[in-house]
């Protein structure tokens, strides 16, 4: 049975990071599901179709990445392609207390789910994208901390 993760996360924009952590997930998984969470309550900085288009531009080369987007809960999301575990990445230990409280609950949600952590690279814990998004907010060059694939430069809103 192929080993499935998904990689779940609003992306707003993808980073580095999120680039660097799927790379090093795929030694791990056979296939990465990379899934933007939508919802229709909240207006993302960047369109959904956006996201996909740069996400997708990235791992254009990487036949073991899937780029997509889900509604609703994670792991009914996981059920429905057959994945068994959450890839997520942590840069702090903040992080790893509120992403371990969510792991806690989806696995009592779904005994068959497991979440598995990894650990940012040291050059990458500083990015974020809400980071990102204030540095475009206010004029500033974003290029060092997105993929090339991302051209948020070629982005009119």
């Amino acid at each position: 049975m192929p080993k499935i993760a998904v990689f779940p996360g609003s992306f707003d924009p993808f980073t580095i990071g999120h680039e660097s952590l799927v790379l090093r997930a795929l030694s791990i998984f056979d296939r990465i599901i990379i899934a933007i969470g939508y919802n229709s309550e909240k207006k993302g900085y960047f369109p959904l179709e956006k996201r996909l288009e740069w996400i997708q531009n990235v791992f254009c080369d990487q036949p073991a990445v899937e780029v997509t987007w889900f509604s609703g809960l994670t792991v009914d999301f996981c059920q429905e392609k057959n994945a068994s575990f959450i890839l997520r990445g942590l840069r702090t230990a903040a992080d790893f207390e509120f992403e371990r409280a969510i792991a806690q609950v989806n696995k009592a949600m779904s005994d068959g789910i497991e979440s598995v952590f990894l650990l940012t690279r040291p050059e990458h814990t500083y990015i974020n994208s809400t980071i990102v998004r204030d540095i475009l907010r206010n004029g500033g060059d974003v290029s060092r901390f997105v993929p090339g694939g991302v051209r948020i430069k070629e982005f009119k809103s």
